[in-house]
C-alpha cells in the first residue's frame, strides 16, 4: 500500500481505521472483538442472541420452555441481554484498554430496543459505540445518547441516511460517532438492497459513498467518519479512498476475513470451508424470513430452499381461467384448481415422493416431502420472535403477535439455523453468511497450507495493505 494508515477519530479515542464487523448469533463474539480493539483498531461482538457461559466457561444452551411464542420470546430477551453483558465484560478484558468496543445489532431482531437498553445498562463503561442495521433504526440515535454510547447506523444509499437524518439523528448529531455504508451486493448476510437496485447489477462503491459524504456534509457532517463495509479485502485495492478529500475521514471493516482467525469462535469445519470456496460459491437470494436479501455460501440448505421455490404451483379455490384442473390437497383432500401443466408437474413431484403440499401467502403451493413438512411445522410451532416480525412463522412483536398473514413455507426458521452452524460442524445443512469475497482465502497467499492467523496477525498483515 502506498499510503500509510493513519489513525483516525473513533468513539472518542484515536484508533487505526480498521473495523471487525459485528456477525450474529455469536459469530463475533467478546474475545475475537477485544482481540481486534487490543491490536489498536475498532473491535464488534455481535449482540444478537450472544452466547452466554456457565461457570466452568461452556457456552449455556438457548433452550426455550415457554408455552407460548410470547413466553419464548421473554425468554429470548433475557438470554440476550445476559450473554450481551458477558461478551461486553470478555470484550474489555481482552482488549486490555485499548482500541474501541462496539455492539452490534439488527434492528428487526425480536425486542431490539429493551436488549440494547439491558446490554448498555449491564455494562456501562465497556461498550463505545452501537452499529445498526437491517431496517432503519431512527431510535437508536436517542437510546445511545442515554447511555453515552456513540451510535453507527448501517445504511446502503444516501437516501437512507438522509431520512434517518432528518427524523431523528439530527436530534442526537453529538452522539453519530460514524456511518457504516454496507455495499447491498457485496456484503455477508442481510444486505440493503432496494426496490429501485438490481441484485444482478452491481453498481460501483465510490459513487455512492461520494454522494453519502456529500449528504453528511449538507447535514454539517464533513469530518464524521464513514466506514466502507462489504467487498473490502486488501487495503491496497483502496489506496485511492484514503485521505481522499472528497470522500473525507474513512475506515474500512472487515466483516468476512476475521473468521478464519485464531479467536474466531465458529468451527474448525467452518473454517476449512472458508478455505476451499471458488468465485460464485457466495451469491444473494431472497429466502430470508426477514424479506431482505442476504448473502450466503451455496450448500445443501439453500439447494433445498431453491428446491421448494421450484416445487411451486399457483392455485385457485374455484376454476378461473386456465385453473381449471383439479387437484385434492391435505389429509382431508381439499379441491383446489390448477392449470393442467402445473397439475402434470405437480403429479410428477407427488410420485416422485414431495407428497406434501403446502399453502404459501401468496396463494401459491410447494412440494415437500414428508420428512421435510414436519421440519417446517415443527419450526413454526417452536417459533421465539427471534425477529421484529417473521415470514416464516407470522410471529410479530405487537398486542396479537402475529402479522395476520400466512406463514411462509418457503423461508426457514433463521434462529435454528443460525444457532446450528455456529455451535456445530454442520455447514453443509445449516445457513452460512458470507461476503461475495469469501473466495479470496483459497488464492490469498497469507493462508497457504490452511494458515489461521491470530486476530493480531491479521490486523498487522491488513495495514501493510495485504
Amino acid at each position: 500500500m502506498v499510503k500509510p494508515l493513519n489513525p483516525i477519530l473513533i468513539s472518542g479515542r484515536e484508533v487505526l481505521p480498521v473495523v471487525e464487523g459485528g456477525k450474529g448469533i455469536s459469530v463475533s463474539n467478546g474475545e475475537s472483538s477485544g482481540a481486534w480493539a487490543a491490536s489498536h483498531g475498532v473491535g464488534t461482538f455481535s449482540g444478537v442472541n450472544a452466547d452466554s457461559y456457565d461457570e466452568a466457561g461452556s457456552a449455556i444452551p438457548q433452550i426455550y420452555s415457554g408455552r407460548t411464542r410470547r413466553e419464548r420470546h421473554e425468554e429470548l430477551v433475557a438470554y440476550a441481554i445476559e450473554g450481551g453483558i458477558q461478551q461486553a465484560r470478555m470484550a474489555h478484558e481482552r482488549s486490555n484498554g485499548e482500541g474501541r468496543i462496539h455492539i452490534n445489532v439488527l434492528w428487526e431482531m425480536g425486542g431490539a430496543e429493551r436488549v440494547l437498553h439491558g446490554v448498555l445498562e449491564g455494562a456501562r463503561g465497556l461498550i463505545h459505540g452501537v452499529t445498526c442495521g437491517a431496517g432503519m433504526p431512527y431510535r437508536i440515535a436517542e437510546i445511545s445518547a442515554r447511555y453515552g454510547v456513540y451510535y453507527y447506523p448501517i445504511v446502503s444509499s444516501a437516501r437512507a441516511f438522509r431520512a434517518l437524518w432528518k427524523r431523528a439523528y439530527h436530534k442526537f448529531s453529538d452522539w453519530l460517532g460514524g456511518v457504516v455504508y454496507e455495499d447491498p451486493w457485496l456484503a455477508g448476510g442481510h444486505n440493503g438492497l432496494s426496490n429501485v437496485e438490481d441484485p444482478l447489477h452491481p453498481e460501483p462503491a465510490y459513487p455512492r459513498v461520494r454522494e453519502l459524504r456529500e449528504q453528511m456534509t449538507e447535514f454539517g457532517l464533513p469530518h464524521t467518519p464513514i466506514f466502507m463495509a462489504g467487498g473490502v479485502w486488501y487495503l491496497r485495492e483502496w489506496d485511492d479512498w484514503i485521505d481522499n478529500p472528497e470522500l473525507g475521514p474513512i475506515a474500512f471493516q472487515f466483516g468476512t476475513r476475521p473468521l478464519l482467525t485464531q479467536e474466531s469462535p465458529i468451527s474448525d469445519a467452518w473454517k476449512r470451508k472458508l478455505l476451499t470456496l471458488q468465485e460464485g460459491d457466495v451469491f444473494l437470494n431472497r429466502f430470508s424470513p426477514t424479506g431482505f436479501y442476504s448473502s450466503a455460501v451455496r450448500n445443501d440448505f439453500l439447494r433445498e430452499l431453491h428446491q421448494r421455490s421450484e416445487h411451486q404451483v399457483a392455485y385457485t379455490v374455484e376454476p378461473v381461467g386456465e385453473h381449471v384442473a383439479e387437484f385434492r390437497v391435505g389429509a382431508r383432500g381439499r379441491l383446489v384448481y390448477l392449470t393442467p401443466h402445473d397439475r402434470e408437474s405437480a403429479e410428477k413431484w407427488v410420485a416422485a415422493g414431495f407428497t406434501e403440499a403446502l399453502r404459501t401467502p401468496d396463494s401459491t403451493l410447494i412440494f415437500v416431502t414428508p420428512a421435510q413438512s414436519l421440519e417446517i411445522r415443527t419450526d413454526q410451532i417452536n417459533c421465539m420472535g427471534c425477529l421484529s416480525q417473521c415470514q416464516f412463522s407470522n410471529w410479530a412483536q405487537n398486542e396479537s403477535a402475529t402479522t395476520g398473514k400466512k406463514a411462509d413455507p418457503r423461508s426457514f426458521c433463521i434462529q435454528k439455523t443460525l444457532q446450528a452452524i455456529r455451535h456445530s460442524d454442520d455447514v453443509q445443512h445449516q445457513l452460512m453468511f458470507a461476503g461475495h469475497n469469501a473466495y479470496r482465502f483459497s488464492s490469498d497467499p497469507f493462508y497457504r497450507n490452511g494458515f489461521v492467523p491470530t486476530v493480531k496477525e491479521l490486523v498487522e498483515r491488513l495495514v501493510t495493505g495485504d
